[in-house]
């Protein structure tokens, strides 16, 4: 019995021994992680690097970033995040960067972008493109379906540079990108501007009838000048063959409220 007990204790004593390497070693080096002062001096590092970012600050726990302090323009938050997220031994990062941007009313800060989006992708057919704005608080939500990435990039970036824009959500739908779509929203353009009563929509680039063409699905945003124009407009893209559906979101001036 007396062996028996002493056994069972060599044993225990036995797998304590072996267990007590592992349970020293660092957390960060069983991850295979360097130290959090490591880990946070070369994010601070690159940081510094960008004098856009001198008042910005990161610090490390079990390889979690946390950014704080305050930029002047939104799109330096964003920036910083990326910088720290390009450090290899970073397991995820916590954007706690203020923004302190120019004071503008919502109504402003909504103008100023409008003018700047119905005029982004001229030179690359924004007649493709529908972008629409949410401004609360000076958080900008950017609503829309567009035809590719590049058009997408484009829109959210001017968002995010403007001054007095706090925060930016992201909703901008992108085309599938498909030939099929691409020879389908040009045959709907022909038709459309082809036709002498809307050919006029075609003279100004900041307010074209948008054609927006998505698997083969049909959407007409725009502001038109009257019904008869959109009713023109939606037989125009109806009459072109193999669309799945046509929606017709066209806006008539006379209706709008002013």
């Amino acid at each position: 019995m007396k062996a028996r007990i002493l056994r069972n204790m060599f044993l225990v004593m036995a797998l304590a021994a072996l267990s007590l390497p592992a349970m020293a070693q660092p957390k960060d080096r069983i991850a295979g992680r360097g130290s959090d002062p490591q880990i946070a001096a070369e994010v601070n590092k690159k940081l510094q690097g960008d004098s856009k970012l001198r008042d910005v600050r990161a610090t490390a726990d079990d390889g979690l970033v946390t950014l704080t302090g305050h930029v002047s323009v939104y799109d330096y938050k964003e920036k910083a995040e990326k910088k720290a997220r390009k450090v290899k031994q970073v397991a995820g990062v916590r954007n706690l960067i203020e923004v302190r941007t120019a004071k503008v009313s919502d109504a402003e800060l909504f103008e100023r972008l409008a003018r700047k989006l119905v005029y982004d992708g001229f030179g690359r057919s924004n007649t493709f493109n529908y972008l629409a704005l949410d401004v609360r608080n000076g958080v900008v939500t950017v609503l829309g379906q567009v035809r590719d990435e590049y058009a997408h990039k484009s829109a959210v970036d001017i968002v995010r540079k403007e001054a007095g824009v706090r925060g930016v959500v992201d909703r901008v739908g992108v085309s599938s990108g498909s030939s099929y779509d691409d020879r389908l929203r040009f045959s709907i353009a022909r038709a459309i501007y082809g036709d002498p009563v809307l050919r006029r929509y075609a003279l100004d680039p900041s307010s074209p009838i948008r054609i927006v063409v998505d698997g083969g699905k049909v959407a007409l945003y725009g502001i038109v000048s009257s019904r008869m124009d959109s009713q023109v407009a939606e037989f125009r893209a109806r009459e072109v063959g193999g669309s799945f559906s046509v929606e017709n979101h066209l806006l008539v001036t006379q209706d709008m409220p002013h």
